[in-house]
């Protein structure tokens, strides 16, 4: 179990650390010189996209895969609901698609979406001003200051000058008492940006890259994953570390192999925890990604992970075009759970390009009551007991919305040579006296997949109702053939579902997708009596 108090008493410290020197009594020391120019260091490698340009130009803004028309409207004015939507503005990623602008008339326009921000959000909010999308927010505008300031008149490019200044004290002065990891992260990288881009700035250097391959070193595992155990996380990470390498490349040589270790690890963890499809699988907070960014990413290393095996609490086996990855259900330190899901022995599963059982995903940005139902083992393809969690999501206390652990670790194990992951939890040892057991095997050259779920005594009674839940990908059509389902997904391929030890039915379910929105899918349910002791399943590709 986590140390409630501990956690606590670290937070209420540093949030009123924070507090202090965010005050409007100590805030004017931020502001920022209106006279600081900033080279071009860091790169933009992501992709860009010109009729993205002439859609915003329009008043139309494709953010986080949502279309919102302002209709003229300045966006900052607008209000939205879609989380996911505002921060993608406030970040101000889209610059990157200015880089290529080809008229005064296309770069005027992105300097005016920026003033307007400053004239808007310039001011210190603790929302817009968050440590991560701040340092996000800086970090982009040190990438595109160029277009920003370029054809600018004297006044508008010192007050944007004194804006960025300003973020970039406001960083100075509030990471030391960031209470979430990331956020200290984030705003230590964007520091070491800053000092890469202003000469007056390079002798920090050295003491800024020295902070953050410090965090890198508590907040990256021995496997190369973020504690978080989000593949969000983990992307929006390594997009500016990327950058930062290749600044740190071009200032010195000296610098060659800094953070290139780091990132290669996260490369070889980042693929271990995707899917066929080229997404990665939705666990812990992790919906449906930007795929041209992940490529994009991807293209910086060719590390990755080729085989069955385990990395940062998640099995992986892969065999022909059949890949499946699965959670053990391992809960980090409470820092790092605030966006992780009770997703204990869950797994997703796909075949080519094609998504065969998958998980719902994080709840709609516009849902945010049911945030906690998504974040449950039933919206995952995973066993659980009397529909509860191995795991426990507090709605109150310190450790509100923070998952935390029930019982020990969970185990697991791979066995390569049988294409095999085996998983135990131990959340319902306690309370129904049952280890669940979940063995997956890929066959006849991942043509097959084949689960045992054991339920295994923990002490002397065991009771529960225990639900196998098998998530769908959208599209896909189910139809009972005797005592088989046949699962025809909207490629088309077919595949055959085939139990004994349970009784089955077929339930509605759910998948947040970014492409298709939040779409209903269908749900394959295998119940059973805990003291049955022993459920097994098979997928199967149908080849007739």
């Amino acid at each position: 179990m986590a140390n409630p108090i501990a956690f606590l008493a670290r937070r209420t410290a540093k949030r009123l650390a924070d507090f202090a020197v965010s005050n409007p009594a100590i805030r004017w020391v931020w502001t920022g010189p209106g006279n600081e120019d900033y080279a071009n260091a860091l790169s933009e490698f992501r992709p860009t996209d010109r009729e993205s340009v002439l859609e915003m130009m329009q008043g139309r803004y494709l953010l986080a895969s949502k279309l919102v028309d302002t209709n003229g409207v300045s966006p900052f004015a607008v209000e939205m609901v879609h989380d996911d939507w505002l921060d993608d503005l406030q970040a101000f990623a889209w610059l990157r698609h200015f880089r290529d602008a080809r008229t005064d008339e296309e770069r005027a326009f992105a300097r005016s979406l920026t003033l307007d921000w400053i004239d808007r959000d310039g001011y210190f909010d603790r929302t817009v001003w968050g440590l991560s999308l701040t340092a996000r927010r800086v970090l982009n505008w040190l990438r595109h200051f160029g277009i920003l300031v370029e054809g600018a008149n004297d006044e508008d490019a010192k007050l944007i000058a004194r804006s960025l200044g300003t973020q970039i004290q406001s960083l100075k002065l509030r990471a030391p008492f960031a209470d979430d990891p990331v956020d200290a992260l984030m705003a230590a990288m964007a520091l070491l940006g800053v000092a890469l881009c202003d000469q007056d700035r390079e002798s920090e250097i050295v003491s800024r890259l020295n902070t953050v391959n410090a965090l890198l070193d508590r907040q990256i595992d021995e496997d190369g994953l973020h504690r978080s155990r989000s593949a969000k996380v983990q992307l929006m990470l390594m997009v500016e570390l990327t950058t930062l390498r290749q600044a740190l490349l071009r200032q010195s040589d000296a610098y060659h192999n800094e953070l290139s270790e780091v990132l290669e690890s996260m490369h070889v963890a980042l693929d271990a925890i995707s899917l066929g499809t080229g997404e990665a699988a939705y666990f812990n907070g992790t919906g449906q990604m930007a795929h041209d960014i992940i490529v994009a990413v991807q293209a910086q290393n060719p590390a990755r992970a080729r085989s069955t095996g385990t990395a940062g609490g998640y099995g992986r086996l892969i065999w022909g075009k059949s890949i499946v990855v699965a959670d053990s259900g391992l809960v980090p330190a409470p820092e790092y759970a605030r966006h992780m899901h009770a997703s204990a022995l869950a797994f997703e599963f796909s075949h080519g390009r094609d998504l065969v059982v998958c998980n719902c995903g994080p709840a709609p940005a516009d849902m945010e009551e049911s945030e906690l139902l998504f974040r449950q083992g039933i919206a995952h393809s995973c066993p659980t007991i009397n529909a509860l969690s191995a795991a426990a999501i507090p709605t109150r206390g310190p450790l509100r919305n923070r998952v935390v652990r029930i019982g020990r670790d969970p185990d697991m194990a791979t066995e390569e040579a049988d294409h095999s992951l085996v998983m135990r939890t131990h959340g319902y040892a306690d309370r129904f006296g049952v280890v669940l057991e979940r063995r997956l095997t890929l066959l006849a050259e991942g043509n097959s997949l084949v689960g045992q779920e054991r339920m295994l005594r923990a002490r002397g009674r065991m009771s529960g109702v225990c639900a196998i839940r098998f998530h769908l990908a959208h599209g896909t059509q189910v139809t009972q053939v005797g005592d088989m389902l046949k699962l025809r997904l909207s490629s088309g391929a077919v595949w055959n579902f085939l139990w004994e030890g349970a009784d089955m039915r077929i339930e509605d379910s759910v998948r947040q997708s970014a492409y298709f929105g939040f779409h209903r899918t269908r749900q394959i349910v295998l119940d059973t009596l805990v003291d049955q002791h022993e459920v097994s399943w098979i997928f199967t590709l149908d080849e007739g």
